[in-house]
């Protein structure tokens, strides 16, 4: 973490977001039913996805704080990658609905040009969105929090959103060409579809436990062989835990070290890696003695 407060920001920014999103589904709901603008009320549905977004994120956050115990011995941590799933699940189907609604007001020649209110509505919910994106992104990446990097592509989400809604509710208002608000939801309902599915691909991913990126493999690696006494690895293994990063390895030593000697190798590797390697969790080395050439 950069910062001291990193921890904190973990806690408060999804009740943030919670109480944000609150505030969007209410402001978005009551000027859609004062401009009679159907594409604003479509994106106040989408705010409620990411409110009920942002309360899995929430309840996954609390969960997977719980210690280990008899029947996770590995910790709660993987909640975080169900909840993220979970996300990505709310976002695609949501904008399925959001696509379909946008196909039927075309074909049947329902849309109609909202009052101009709707659009300032649109720039509100575009900055709104923005932000809260950044800030999330921001505690995620500090924490290596899945849950909240997905609640914040959430918002981004919405923010793409919000940018169509903008574009096609201006053509609509200003340049009286009205079909384009529905054209403009339609192009960014297929964007966040596209982005729920990674979403759940990468929850599938990490719940099948692969591997981190090849930087993070290799940052290990470096470390771990220019260790003192190590003389190499036979293999070198690691996997996401919701927050932190369990790792196993079977380092090869010097066959003449002595057993007390080998696990005070270990013992200082293991707080080498806590001091260098963000977030790395459970640890497992396994040692081979390696004959000494004559």
């Amino acid at each position: 973490m950069k910062y001291p407060h990193c921890a904190q920001c973990r806690d408060e920014v999804t009740w943030y977001s919670i109480w944000f999103n609150v505030f969007m589904v209410v402001y978005k709901v009551i000027v859609s039913l004062v401009t009679n603008c159907a594409a604003l009320m479509a994106d106040a549905f989408h705010s409620l996805a990411d409110l009920l977004a942002s309360v899995f994120t929430l309840i996954s956050l609390r969960i997977s704080d719980r210690p280990p115990d008899d029947k996770f011995a590995y910790g709660y941590g993987k909640i975080q990658h169900i909840s993220s799933g979970i996300v990505g699940l709310i976002l695609a189907v949501g904008s399925v609905f959001i696509l379909v609604d946008a196909l039927m007001s075309i074909i049947n020649r329902t849309y109609a040009a909202p009052e101009n209110m709707a659009l300032v509505a649109a720039v509100v919910s575009t900055v709104g969105n923005e932000l809260m994106f950044h800030y999330q992104k921001c505690v995620a990446i500090e924490n290596n929090s899945p849950a909240i990097m997905a609640n914040a592509w959430d918002n981004r989400s919405d923010a793409f959103s919000s940018v169509g809604m903008v574009v096609g509710l201006f053509f609509a208002t200003i340049m009286d060409f009205p079909i384009a608000d529905p054209l403009a939801a339609i192009l960014l309902s297929l964007l966040v579809i596209k982005i729920g599915v990674e979403l759940i691909i990468e929850a599938v991913d990490d719940l099948m436990d692969s591997s981190p990126d090849v930087e993070e493999l290799e940052e290990l690696y470096k470390i771990i062989r220019s260790f003192p006494r190590v003389v190499g690895i036979n293999y070198l293994r690691a996997r996401s835990l919701g927050e932190t990063l369990y790792v196993e390895a079977d380092l090869r030593v010097d066959g003449r070290l002595k057993v007390f000697e080998g696990d005070l190798i270990l013992a200082a590797l293991k707080e080498k890696l806590k001091h260098s390697v963000e977030n790395i969790g459970s640890m497992q080395f396994f040692l081979t003695p390696e004959e000494a050439s004559d």
